[in-house]
């Protein structure tokens, strides 16, 4: 049976009403992303229509999930909301914080060692205030949300930008930051600009060397990081229908890699399939009874370019398996002749050193045992891999389970490292090198779902491409980037020339799921007896301290800390790897604060000018010397700025330091809310030229801040060393609600004020 049997079921008991009066205010036929959002209005029935892009909405989702190294901060922040239990079903998974490097026992066991403080942090807090509770080791997060949690038309948030992994079983799932999830951990609305919508239809079917990673691949390369920015990204189709529920969650996981608020497919039946195999019988009845509402309008599929913003059409058929990178997941190159052209050309190494099959991308049952198939090949063929060989399975049951079906000892006779079922390698939890800074160029293949540099390993000269996990196998076996499998031969142990058959698999096991102990702790039902201990001299913990409000004056003699050049994500503003130590105690992970970030007036990292010595340090050193110095200070930034994690680290530790503002060209969506939640002024220049404009050495005054709102541009003047000036508008996004944010210091101040 499933969990929050309760919950689900009053969900589908609302959703015909609801969807009908969408359709009626709407006046039109739904997609299934509209029909979960009007379906989970906080105000319950529609009563307008919202234009997309445009309107801020709020609403009730239906469930929480955290991983442990966000869990931290948000929980922290929960703890002062002045509530005794959670509004909604909500859960912690501790996967983050477990290094790959040994093996899974002992890997896990040093992670219980190092970090026990956290894990004890985490699960007396859960079991405080109703939060179930996953242990090290349990699995990650997303494979265990859609083993246990995701079910069809439900709405989720996540404190991880890929909770979008949970739109495999039909829902509408969200990144978000930590506050946003307090807000609705403390049973307040939760605020989202009405998304727009991007159709992708498929046709045909995969075969062959072609999986669902590749569908993704694909359309990173059509849209960019960027393209789906605001937007909501709805597959539908034969080829939709005809992919296994699992491989519909690798589509919409790395959705977070084009930007998007979240992906999604319509309920069908290989998503009853999954239910049923996990032990969810009682959620696909209860689906299907109400199955019309959990997909697209037959209308809207028929006609789609009526009903989304834009539709791309793919043809499955006609797909080829592709590696996208370095550096970035949208740069796509297919496999073969057209790798060796390019990497000839970029001076990329073709010798590949690792192939990693997992993360919460690629970890499942028919994951695996697609990728074994071809180390099967391997061991009956002669053949050892050229490459070093790591997998993480994505949860206890998906390990218990193929050990037991013996595909893991598949992979461990070609001398393949099991790792814990946990992120690893996929979030730079992996003990490659001693020294990653120094470390050698190299390529590596994973089924990852990020490659920006320094991600997996630390080493800025690891070129990471992701691919499918049957195309990272067989690229592991040959050792080669460039290597075909459709096409090119191997010369096995005895020298003989042998090929590798198309990949085979199970979509789910033949004799079932199995488990022993899964990892999982239900909380008392009463917490007001759990205590909560944080040492005050701890370096991995610290509660919080309120941030003050706004005075109600304009920022004036304002300075800058960096201007950032280029691309400039959540790893450069506040990395991972092993800061993730410091997830629970702001002040020392603020620390690494935009130490990845590349000073446009030097092209260095974390050395830039400090306006009271005129002399060069580290960011963190430069901007707590300005802080204590009572002076104001700004960032400055290019496009989709704040691109990759949801992780709100990125915006509280220069909010912690005393920077002001951010102002960029362009920002992602997660990192831009959470600036406004943690009471910082994101803003966008009105004029991207006027990012020329900025100097290292300049002041910066705004004119207007004392008359802040709702769609009205604040104005900034720069003053030069030399005396003269600039004045230029900048544009914002801020209503009337998340002013009162800025006003109040932070959202979560704003909360406990209304708690009083």
């Amino acid at each position: 049976m499933a969990f929050d049997i309760e919950m689900i079921k009053k969900v589908y008991s609302q959703v015909a009403d609801r969807v009908n009066a969408a359709r009626e205010v709407t006046g039109k036929p739904l997609t299934l992303a509209e029909k979960i959002l009007y379906a989970h209005l906080w105000d319950g029935k529609a009563e307008t229509a919202f234009v997309r892009g445009k309107d801020y909405v709020d609403f009730a989702p239906d469930r929480i999930a955290c991983q442990d190294a966000t869990a931290q901060m948000a929980l922290l922040q929960f703890m002062q909301a002045g509530k005794n239990k959670v509004a909604v079903p909500t859960t912690v998974h501790c996967d983050h914080l477990i290094q790959a490097k040994l093996g899974a026992d002992k890997d896990l066991q040093s992670a219980l060692n190092s970090s026990s403080e956290v894990f004890n942090f985490l699960e007396s807090v859960s079991n405080k205030y109703g939060i179930g509770f996953w242990k090290p080791g349990a699995g990650i997060i997303h494979q265990v949300v859609l083993e246990n949690y995701a079910f069809p038309g439900g709405m989720m948030i996540g404190t991880d930008s890929h909770t979008v992994n949970a739109g495999g079983l039909g829902m509408v799932a969200i990144g978000v930051g930590g506050a946003d999830a307090v807000d609705v951990m403390a049973g307040m609305p939760w605020e989202l600009k009405f998304p727009k919508l991007i159709g992708v239809k498929l046709t045909g079917k995969l075969s062959g060397w072609t999986a669902p990673k590749d569908v993704i691949l694909k359309v990173a390369e059509i849209l960019t990081v960027k393209g789906g920015t605001g937007a909501i990204v709805e597959y539908f189709g034969p080829g939709a229908t005809a992919m296994s529920c699992t491989g519909k969650g690798t589509i919409c996981n790395m959705g977070a890699e084009i930007g998007a608020t979240t992906s999604t497919f319509g309920y069908d039946d290989s998503m009853e399939r999954y239910l049923r195999a996990t032990d969810r019988a009682d959620v696909a009845d209860a689906a299907n009874a109400v199955k019309e509402h959990l997909t697209g309008d037959a209308e809207v599929y028929a006609n789609p370019e009526q009903y989304f913003d834009q539709v791309i059409e793919i043809n499955l058929s006609e797909l080829m398996p592709l590696l996208n990178g370095p550096f970035t997941p949208d740069l796509s190159t297919e496999a073969g002749s057209d790798m060796t052209e390019k990497a000839k050309a970029n001076d990329w190494p073709i010798q590949v050193e690792w192939g990693l099959i997992g993360s919460c991308t690629n970890s499942s049952y028919e994951d695996l045992s697609r990728a074994s198939s071809i180390a099967q090949q391997a061991l009956d063929k002669g053949l050892k891999t050229k490459a070093e060989f790591g997998i993480n399975p994505g949860s206890e049951q998906v390990r218990y389970t193929a050990d037991r079906d013996g595909i893991l000892s598949v992979f461990e006779k070609l001398d393949a490292k099991i790792f814990t079922n946990a992120c690893g390698p996929c979030i730079g939890q992996w003990g490659r090198y001693e020294d990653p800074k120094n470390a050698p160029k190299n390529s590596i293949v994973h089924s990852f779902n990020r490659n920006f540099a320094k991600r997996a390993d630390g080493n800025p000269n690891t070129h990471a491409f992701v691919a499918s996990p049957e195309l990272v196998a067989a690229i592991a076996i040959a050792g080669r980037l460039d290597f075909n499998p459709m096409t090119d031969k191997l010369i096995n142990e005895e020298g003989q020339e042998v090929m590798l058959d198309e990949p085979t698999g199970w979509e789910l096991p033949p004799k079932g799921f199995e488990v022993k102990e899964n990892g999982y702790m239900e909380p008392v039902e009463d917490g007001s007896n759990v205590e909560v201990v944080v040492d005050p001299n701890s370096e991995r913990l610290e509660l919080l301290t309120p941030f003050e409000p706004w005075d109600g004056k304009n920022i004036t003699g304002a300075k800058l800390l960096i201007k950032a050049f280029g691309k400039c994500t959540t790893d450069h503003i506040s990395m991972a790897g092993p800061w993730l130590r410091y997830r629970g105690h702001l002040d020392n992970i603020s620390n690494n604060c935009l130490i990845g970030a590349v000073n446009a007036y030097n092209k260095k990292t974390n050395f830039v000018k400090s306006q009271l010595n005129n002399e060069y340090d580290g960011v963190p050193n430069v901007q707590r010397a300005y802080k204590a110095a009572g002076v104001p200070t700004i960032v400055v930034g290019d496009h989709n700025y704040g691109e990759g994690s949801s992780r709100e680290h990125a915006a509280m530790e220069p909010r912690h330091l005393g920077v002001r503002a951010v102002i960029v060209k362009s920002f992602a969506r997660i990192h831009e809310t959470n600036l406004k939640k943690q009471g910082m002024l994101g803003l966008t220049f009105a004029d991207e030229n006027d990012y020329d404009l900025i100097q290292e050495d300049d002041t910066f005054n705004f004119l207007d801040l004392d008359q802040f709102a709702p769609g009205k541009q604040l104005t900034m003047e720069i003053v030069h060393t030399d005396g003269s000036t600039d004045t230029i508008k900048l544009n914002h996004t801020y209503n009337d609600s998340q002013i009162e944010w800025f006003k109040e210091g932070s959202a979560l101040n704003l909360i406990k004020k209304q708690n009083v």
